[in-house]
């Protein structure tokens, strides 16, 4: 049995949180660029950090450096211009598209460290639309690892995180979903490196499959399950 039957053969769910940038799209490009330039007025070599800006609001990534003398949401705010700028090689994670196409309105949900704004702005640079539940780093008071802001996107689909499944690609985010209680799905597509993780794990959506229930309930299935 693979970790995937284990999890999930048989079992039914309210709704799917997914993460947006590494889970829905990939991002890494832009945002990459976009903090190494930003990086360079420090004289900060990006590469000593780049790692953990995924998966985090920006303002809690430029705390993290510790940076004397400045302020840290100012920073961040100009960096998250810069982004919306730049979403040269955003685009949607291989089979995103077409498995969230197959999902109920009210049963799925984004839940992003990022702003609104710049969420929108790399949701439609993929060609994807925003679902009616669209949890971004405005709506929560702490960001990932905290796990409220997919307790929240849950309480606003009409239920609880741990009867949903999060889709999820970074550390911070996992640790949400599992801080949430609900079990997680790990989308590796913009990894360079395998994963350490006991969470079923998928290169892409192009192994997986979502059905509706009579009842309204989701069901997942795996065609291959491909752990890197």
């Amino acid at each position: 049995m693979t970790q995937f039957d284990a999890l999930f053969d048989g079992r039914s769910f309210a709704a799917i949180l997914f993460d947006m940038d590494g889970t829905l799209l990939s991002s890494i490009e832009a945002a990459e660029r976009v903090w190494t330039r930003w990086a360079a007025q420090f004289g900060i070599d990006a590469r000593t950090f780049l790692h953990g800006i995924h998966g985090q609001r920006a303002v809690d990534s430029v705390r993290q450096l510790n940076i004397p003398g400045i302020d840290p949401v100012a920073e961040a705010n100009a960096i998250t211009l810069a982004e919306i700028e730049d979403v040269e090689g955003v685009r949607a994670i291989p089979g995103a598209r077409e498995f969230v196409s197959k999902l109920p309105e009210n049963r799925w949900a984004i839940v992003t460290s990022a702003p609104r704004a710049l969420a929108v702005r790399r949701l439609a640079a993929a060609g994807l639309k925003p679902p009616s539940v669209f949890i971004t780093a405005e709506d929560i008071p702490r960001g990932k690892p905290d796990p409220a802001c997919y307790q929240l996107a849950a309480r606003q689909l009409g239920g609880t995180a741990d009867d949903c499944v999060v889709f999820e690609d970074a550390a911070a985010g996992i640790r949400a979903g599992e801080a949430a209680g609900a079990p997680v799905v790990v989308i590796t597509a913009t990894h360079q490196h395998p994963m350490d993780t006991p969470h079923p794990t998928y290169v892409d959506y192009n192994a997986l499959d979502a059905t509706i229930r009579p009842d309204g309930r989701l069901q997942i299935g795996s065609r291959s399950p491909r752990k890197i």
